[in-house]
């Protein structure tokens, strides 16, 4: 049997290098999930910069199973884990870590597919500051490579994730994610700065 999440460890640590925190989440009826926080840090200034990145483990246990499914398959079916990336030192992000294991937690609680393009909402602000409620999943690949398990198993897809306010959660909602990072990217928007504001939406 395959240890899937010591193989998707693995693949964080290698891309990721030494997590330098870790917390665990239990949410009645699901499984063990935890958070671990990779620090960037450019220590050569007086004031620190880099990024910090989230990374969930647990989520990827089993297969995210299609809500309309009679049976939920135990070994075919996709598999995912979240990954959010952030500018150090502009607000109190480590509040993210039980909202980011609420969302890994999703495909077990609401029986949820999270896949590139959906909106995820945790109803409340990720982190003290502005009103990030939600983020929307962006295209893996970039940062840490799909994690090949071997068939029946599907590979292991690690999701990015991108926090939207509430306006520009409801102006994707009527015009598409794409519209939405098409908006973000000639607007010259830092997806990465925790305190931004919303992007223009006129």
């Amino acid at each position: 049997m395959v240890d899937v999440l010591a193989l998707v460890e693995a693949r964080l640590r290698t891309a990721l290098g030494e997590p330098d925190a870790r917390a665990a989440v239990t949410f009645l009826g699901t499984d063990r999930i935890e958070v671990l926080r990779f620090t960037d840090l450019d220590t050569s200034s007086a004031a620190p910069t880099g990024i910090v990145r989230y990374a969930t483990l647990g989520m990827s246990a089993q297969p995210m199973a299609d809500p309309t499914a009679a049976v939920a398959d135990p070994v075919a079916g996709p598999r995912v884990e979240l990954v959010l990336s952030v500018r150090a030192g502009g607000a109190d992000t480590d509040k993210v870590l039980r909202p980011l294991a609420v969302l890994a937690a999703s495909p077990q609680v609401e029986g949820l597919v999270v896949a590139p393009g959906a909106s995820l909402d945790v109803g409340d602000p990720l982190w003290p500051g502005p009103p990030f409620t939600s983020v929307l999943v962006a295209e893996p690949g970039g940062l840490v490579e799909d994690l090949e398990l071997g068939a029946p198993l599907d590979p292991v897809r690690f999701l990015p994730l991108l926090p939207m306010t509430p306006n520009e959660a409801a102006w994707k909602r009527v015009h598409g994610a794409g519209a939405l990072q098409e908006r973000w990217l000639t607007s010259g928007t830092d997806l990465r700065d925790p305190a931004r504001k919303s992007v223009s939406l006129d």
